[in-house]
């Protein structure tokens, strides 16, 4: 009876979407920045050295900074290239659909990919996987794009590359 009394005080909605929750929540600018702060870290523990005349002069101060430098880095790495791998997958169970594939039939094996390279960004210190990690990104967020209708907004997203380096 109370069910019925507040069905009959609120009016019908009838609400539809290809999506989880409406669009415009959907992008791929995280998993890009996540992408791109991979690299970056990728490349800063690469430039990481032990001071000159190790291991002959020890300097224990000196090789506590540095090992708090690397794994500073080191755990900003994995969490981002988690969160890209997590980014990529909301886009492909929620966003992308089947009609998507006919534009791209390639999106699965690309997400795929991508994610594969997520865990390699993980496992290793890798410039070349990190370069590949923001390439296979930005190949799936032009797809994105471009399936939303709103190829021009790539450029946008591209540009964010120029803004991080």
């Amino acid at each position: 009876m109370i069910k019925n009394l507040f069905a009959s005080l609120l009016p019908e909605v009838i609400a539809e979407a290809h999506c989880d929750v409406p669009c415009g929540i959907y992008d791929p600018t995280a998993a890009k920045i996540a992408a791109m702060t991979v690299l970056r870290m990728t490349m800063q523990i690469n430039e990481l050295h032990p001071p000159s005349g190790f291991p002959l002069n020890f300097d224990l101060a000196v090789m506590k900074a540095m090992a708090n430098s690397m794994a500073r880095r080191v755990i900003v790495k994995e969490e981002h290239a988690a969160l890209c791998k997590k980014e990529l997958l909301i886009l492909w169970t929620d966003f992308f659909k089947v009609e998507h594939l006919e534009k791209a039939p390639h999106l699965h094996e690309m997400i795929w990919k991508a994610a594969k390279l997520c865990s390699k960004n993980k496992q290793e210190v890798d410039d070349d996987a990190a370069r590949a990690l923001v390439t296979a990104v930005d190949e799936i967020a032009k797809i994105f794009y471009e399936i939303k209708g709103v190829p021009e907004r790539y450029a946008a997203y591209q540009q964010l590359t120029d803004k991080l380096f």
